[in-house]
């Protein structure tokens, strides 16, 4: 099977090919720590962790890269609000980041590049853009010229005289054309600011990305990836920068669509928009993992609670289909397995859904067929060892890929928990056998007040969490 994408600059899904055999490169735009970040933040970060874990576990080598905007207006205003220093403020958010997609199971990137400790590869590209003639100094500023550029509005696919419409340089104005945009600022008094052969000042918003991206993957990559609300401008800017620097830079761009609330798009300037944080302290990261993979990621996602509860819900349910199989491992018999080819039909399936244009929602659905079948076989006369490593290895599969499958707690609480609560169902069996009701029911009950569900089946007791 070939791997297929949506190429926003084409508008279209494509075969993928990487520049280089077996390797592949990712730059995925991350926050800008001025804050914590929110669920639209959330969102791509994912979506592209996802692409990487799917990208590793099909065999490619993946250097997968997300920026830090640590140098920003609204980063300087916060800081001089508290009394403190601008890179203190954005690293108090970064840490904050950290702890947040860690909530959601999100690899950490190979590299997570600040902005302010790349002003020399920032520099060094401003100055290759002016010497081939597509930027000029303007009193300490440099600015891109836009109409230097003809294939300007290509990934967005706006043209130029329509956006310059209505638009005027005003009387004062340093810039040649109101569509030409910052690559450099002039320093303004109490602001951090860095040398540059064009006076003190700091980088714009677009040239930090094609900079860093660069330093890590060179001058042509595969995949660039972020939200649909960096399009226009901020990724347009990026290619037209990095091509007026002589790269090739992005092969393929990928953006996923935006959260609504209401069907309106989340935004701060509405005030519908919700703290990742404020989200985990009702549901666990799992859970709203969840939820941002059961729709494709170009379509939009509707937020709301009941929502995030029906994803509760629904990996509840895929879950205990992991309990089942996982207790069904204390009875598999030995012999020729007869789920094998089920089992082999479902991961067929997944790679299928997720080939086509990393189609998480129908890789969940494949998921959720899978245990059904699952389900029905652990319930029969005979299981077989076999079958059970082989399932038990579609499900590692499924969780390297997706990321919430099998539950987290346990894994990271090691095996010597799971081992302690089989010994407890161990005693309350022999307590059962002995018809001692009252020592097994406090021992169901004790073990819901911790957290811990008992569920007595035809197959044994089993545990699972509340």
């Amino acid at each position: 099977m070939t791997l297929r994408l949506y190429n926003t600059r084409n508008a279209q899904k494509e075969d993928f090919q990487p520049c280089r055999d077996g390797k592949v490169g990712i730059y995925c735009c991350g926050p800008t720590t001025y804050n914590y970040i929110h669920l639209g933040n959330a969102r791509p970060l994912v979506v592209f962790d996802t692409v990487r874990r799917y990208l590793l576990w099909r065999g490619w080598d993946v250097t997968y890269v997300q920026n830090f905007t640590d140098v920003e207006d609204k980063i300087i205003a916060g800081a001089n609000k508290e009394g403190v220093e601008p890179q203190a403020f954005a690293n108090r958010y970064i840490e904050a980041y950290f702890e947040d997609a860690d909530a959601l199971n999100v690899l950490r990137a190979d590299v997570h590049p600040k902005v302010s400790e790349h002003m020399p590869e920032i520099i060094a590209l401003i100055q290759r853009i002016i010497d081939n003639g597509h930027a000029y100094a303007a009193d300490g500023d440099v600015y891109f010229d836009v109409r230097s550029l003809k294939s300007y509005g290509e990934l967005s696919g706006r043209d130029i005289d329509d956006m310059r419409a209505g638009a005027r340089v005003e009387v004062g104005d340093i810039k040649r054309d109101p569509m030409d945009f910052a690559l450099w600022k002039k320093a303004k008094p109490g602001e951090p600011s860095w040398d540059s052969p064009w006076g003190a000042g700091r980088p714009g918003w677009h040239i930090e990305c094609s900079a860093m991206s660069c330093k890590y993957l060179g001058s042509e990559f595969d995949i660039h990836g972020g939200g649909a609300d960096l399009v226009f401008p901020h990724h347009e800017n990026e290619i037209a920068q990095s091509k007026a620097a002589g790269y090739n830079f992005a092969r393929y761009w990928m953006h996923n669509g935006f959260i609504t609330v209401n069907e309106e798009k989340m935004s701060k300037s509405l005030g519908n928009f919700f703290m990742l944080r404020d989200i985990l302290a009702k549901f666990p990261g799992d859970v709203v993992r969840y939820y941002l993979l059961a729709t494709h990621y170009r379509s939009p996602i509707d937020f709301a609670d009941d929502k995030l509860r029906a994803a509760a819900r629904s990996l509840e349910r895929i879950r205990n289909s992991y309990y089942l199989l996982t207790d069904a491992a204390k009875r598999g018999e030995d012999g020729e397995g007869v789920f094998a080819a089920a089992t082999n039909d479902a991961r067929q399936a997944f790679i299928a859904a997720m080939d086509d244009d990393f189609n998480t929602a129908l890789a969940i659905s494949v998921v959720f067929d899978y245990c059904h079948a699952l389900n029905s076989y652990l319930s029969g006369e005979h299981i077989y060892a076999a079958d059970l490593r082989a399932a038990e290895q579609l499900f590692s599969d499924f969780d390297a890929v997706l990321g919430m499958i099998k539950p987290r707690a346990a894994a990271q609480q090691g095996g010597d928990s799971e081992a302690l609560l089989e010994l407890i169902l161990q005693i309350r069996a022999s307590a059962r056998a002995s018809k001692d009701w009252a020592t097994s029911d406090a021992i169901r009950d004790g073990l819901k007040r911790l957290g811990y569900i008992i569920e007595d089946t035809p197959q044994g007791a089993r545990w699972k969490k509340a």
